[in-house]
């Protein structure tokens, strides 16, 4: 090995070490959050296949929304990191208060949704019974949506300064608030009505609003957050901040939203064919999205990391946070697929004693250990890139691989003949691992070219 690799290597692996400590945390936290619909999902997995069925078509409405929701917020931690890196950190907490001005109207419009997303259940065929269940869901957990909205405002802005541990806390704490809440709401407990899988709708909201009070009170209290001046309300933030976190934020919300609503959709094509079936696809999409919380993470620090170098003018350096971040999600993504490959079994029992569910979620969840290594690449380009700003042409890219490709044939494979006998759930989870490998490739060609054209104006 040659001096030059020796070094690029030393330097990968430093930077390895930079990114893990910064994603633990951020992990702690995505995971917290995603606690939230396991537990819901096994506590009303508990009451009955129905209830279980409509917590899981209440969630493909509410997981689009809320990760559109999450995506737009998600500008704030790039632009946080890029000012942290030039030395401006007086700008960012004005900067959060324009954006939590700019989400009203979002907020709005997400809460007029869930409270209407019933509309849409019984032209695609969703059983009665299960459609009930999930409209009252959405409903309850529509409460929660502007709580959820300035958390994650406060968050980002937290993250962005590199500070992650306080939503850790923050998301650990939350964790029992829900339990609890399950608790009392779905098994009416303590004078309680019994509302079965409505009652984690309740339980969620109460969650949420946890979790934003708990933010607040952690940048007003905490000392290492006045420099931001979110509390200053004299400081004022320029129509310019708002400008850029519109034109930054919405590609990624609405990238977001294009791969979460191909599970919101696939989850609804497939209520006719019974709730057993809808039942085993949120089992493989409930752990999918447990997994994914990993390399989400550390594509959370990639963003940090890299608009930390972006703010410094240090474009080499945040091309190797990109390389190193894309090659730790490699690795994890192996180490994941594994387990999932040997311990299909054993994962979907925690979730049904249902013997025909659990046969039918096994084969899901060998196909989702496939597509985990796709997943852990797009993931870490696309994070990389909204380092650099970089997020409408990977907008693009990503509705050509999702839209174009992946749902197409997904539906083709699953519900009809074209390519021979209808796979069921299957066919959508197989054109989901080839909807991700193009993703993945077409996203790590335009970072390649977006990295190399920083380092080269900066060298020129």
């Amino acid at each position: 090995m040659s001096h030059f690799k020796r070094r690029q290597f030393k330097l990968l692996r430093t930077e390895a070490g930079l990114l893990l400590p910064l994603a633990a945390p951020i992990l702690a936290a995505q995971l917290a959050q995603q606690a939230l619909a396991f537990t819901d999902t096994v506590m009303a997995g508990r009451v009955s296949t129905a209830d279980l069925a409509g917590v899981a078509v209440g969630g493909s409405i509410w997981g689009p929304l809320f990760l559109f929701l999450y995506g737009v917020l998600l500008a704030i931690t790039p632009m946080v990191a890029q000012l942290y890196g030039a030395g401006k950190i007086a700008e960012t907490g004005p900067l959060a208060r324009r954006g939590a001005l700019v989400s009203i109207p979002l907020v709005l419009i997400i809460i007029l949704l869930l409270r209407n997303a019933s509309i849409i259940f019984y032209p695609m065929g969703v059983e009665p019974q299960v459609a009930v269940i999930a409209a009252n869901y959405l409903k309850a957990i529509s409460w929660g949506v502007p709580a959820v909205t300035l958390f994650f405002l406060l968050r980002n802005l937290s993250e962005g300064l590199g500070l992650a541990r306080p939503s850790m806390l923050i998301g650990l704490a939350s964790i029992p608030v829900n339990v609890v809440g399950n608790y009392l709401f779905i098994y009416g407990k303590f004078g309680f009505p019994a509302m079965g899988g409505v009652g984690c709708g309740w339980a969620s909201a109460l969650s949420l609003w946890f979790m934003c009070g708990c933010m607040l009170l952690t940048i007003w209290r905490v000392r290492r957050y006045n420099m931001t001046h979110f509390f200053d309300l004299g400081k004022k933030c320029g129509v310019e901040g708002a400008a850029q976190f519109i034109r930054l934020g919405l590609p990624i919300g609405v990238s977001l939203l294009v791969e979460a609503s191909i599970f919101a959709l696939i989850a609804l094509f497939l209520s006719p064919l019974g709730a057993m079936t809808v039942a085993s696809h949120q089992i493989t999409l409930n752990y999918s999205s447990l997994i994914f919380m990993i390399p989400l993470s550390l594509s959370s620090a990639i963003t940090i990391r890299v608009g930390h170098a972006i703010g410094r003018q240090r474009f080499d350096r945040a091309r190797l946070v990109s390389v190193a971040g894309i090659s730790l999600n490699s690795l994890i993504a192996l180490f994941t697929a594994t387990l999932t490959m040997v311990f299909a079994r054993n994962i979907a029992e925690i979730y049904t004693h249902d013997p025909e569910v659990i046969a039918i979620a096994v084969g899901l969840l060998y196909l989702n250990a496939l597509y985990q290594f796709s997943d852990a690449f797009q993931v870490g380009a696309a994070a990389a890139l909204r380092g650099y700003k970089d997020t409408r042409v990977p907008l693009l890219m990503v509705v050509v691989a999702y839209w174009v490709i992946g749902l197409p044939l997904g539906y083709s494979l699953a519900l009809t003949n074209v390519f021979g006998s209808p796979m069921g759930a299957k066919g959508f989870w197989l054109s989901l691992l080839i909807g991700l490998s193009v993703a993945a490739v077409l996203l790590g060609l335009r970072l390649r070219k977006v990295s190399r054209k920083d380092v080269i104006l900066a060298e020129g």
